[in-house]
């Protein structure tokens, strides 16, 4: 699915007139505080369900206003170029926050849905900003959210697989801080732990190895020196050389003595190597950029060959990326006939983008939280 059409109220400094995008690439051009990242940010919270800049939703809502909206209207995407009219749209998805009755309401096609998940399968988001190469430097829990997105939209069952191993992993906890731990009942929690958590690595697994079949590939288009002494594993939060069970029993003491669950699925990871090292110590800052940007594209390929098209937000790339790694990013998400987003403060320059083939674009002058198309 394609985003062709965003309507906000009081959705931070926004113009509530609505406005119709390209199923392709869309470039957004203004000065700084104009308002071009809150529209990528308000396409985001109807394929994520929040801000990807801030976590609290009232630093989002307007000044003086208790509740935002976003509405979206979606079609098949690359299969019709442009926008559509709105009575061929394939979906209508809306999210609405109240701020100061903390309360989400959440409909696709004009029905109340109650789960997060049936909302933000219909619109995969792929954010690619600043902040997105902590993946490769930031902790394992930056790389379990990467490959928890893509896990999401490729295994149906995943949302509420994730949802249950939370809940047990909760209460787990909870019996570990009170001190005194019933035996008996703490087996009946152990034994759901492990049965949720065995299946919910089965599912990262499979996705995992979907992914690097595309990464791997896209590597031996590079030319670096690094490609080759680069690995990517799995690690599945436990040594998987013994039963999680087992891990879970014979590590009692040591769980009971930090309060919280510290085997099992909350410790997974995605370790990433150049010659047996850690890629966060031995990678420059650039190719550090380099790799998050093949891992994303990876993920899109992944998306691609499950029959879904993935709506790529590009923030204020000229900031991290220079003219080669911005062209050879947006020459590969029109490959994959992916929708792309593209912020920037100067006026783009799409020959730059696309040096071998000029794709059908929208191009949008932003002033004031109001969408011009020129």
């Amino acid at each position: 699915m394609a985003l062709v059409k965003l309507q906000t109220e009081h959705f931070r400094n926004l113009s509530p007139a609505p406005v119709s995008f390209s199923s392709s690439i869309n470039l957004l051009y203004g000065a700084n505080g104009s308002g071009k990242t809150s529209v990528l940010e308000a396409i985001g919270y109807l394929g994520l369900g929040r801000s990807f800049r801030v976590s609290r939703h009232q630093a989002v809502v307007s000044h003086g206003q208790q509740k935002l909206t976003v509405f979206g209207g979606l079609d098949q995407g690359m299969a019709t170029v442009g926008s559509s009219p709105a009575d061929e749209l394939s979906h209508r998805v809306g999210i609405a926050r109240d701020v100061t009755a903390k309360e989400t309401t959440l409909r696709v096609d004009g029905e109340a849905v109650r789960n997060l998940s049936s909302l933000a399968r219909h619109l995969p988001v792929s954010v690619i900003d600043p902040g997105v190469f902590d993946i490769v430097a930031g902790g394992p829990g930056k790389r379990r959210q990467f490959l928890d997105w893509a896990v999401f939209h490729v295994e149906p069952s995943f949302a509420s697989l994730w949802q249950q191993c939370q809940r047990v992993t909760s209460q787990r906890n909870q019996i570990l801080r009170n001190g005194r731990i019933d035996d008996a009942l703490m087996k009946v929690w152990d034994s759901q732990y492990t049965e949720l958590a065995e299946r919910l690595t089965q599912a990262r697994k499979d996705t995992f190895q979907l992914f690097t079949k595309a990464f791997y590939s896209l590597l031996g288009e590079i030319d670096a020196p690094w490609v080759d002494g680069l690995k990517l594993d799995y690690y599945v939060g436990w040594d998987s050389s013994q039963p999680l069970f087992e891990v879970l029993r014979s590590h009692r003491d040591q769980e009971q003595k930090m309060g919280h669950t510290l085997y099992g699925p909350n410790r997974a990871d995605i370790r990433l190597r150049f010659q047996g090292r850690p890629v966060a110590e031995t990678f420059s800052r650039g190719q550090q950029k380099t790799l998050v940007i093949l891992m994303k594209i990876a993920q899109g390929m992944v998306l691609s060959d499950q029959g879904k098209q993935v709506t790529f937000l590009l923030d204020d790339i000229n900031a991290e990326l220079d003219v080669g790694h911005r062209a050879m990013l947006a020459q590969k998400l029109y490959e994959l006939r992916c929708q792309v987003f593209v912020t920037s403060i100067e006026a783009p320059k799409p020959e730059e983008l696309w040096r071998h083939t000029m794709p059908e674009y929208r191009l949008f002058h932003v002033e004031h939280g109001k969408l011009t198309e020129e």
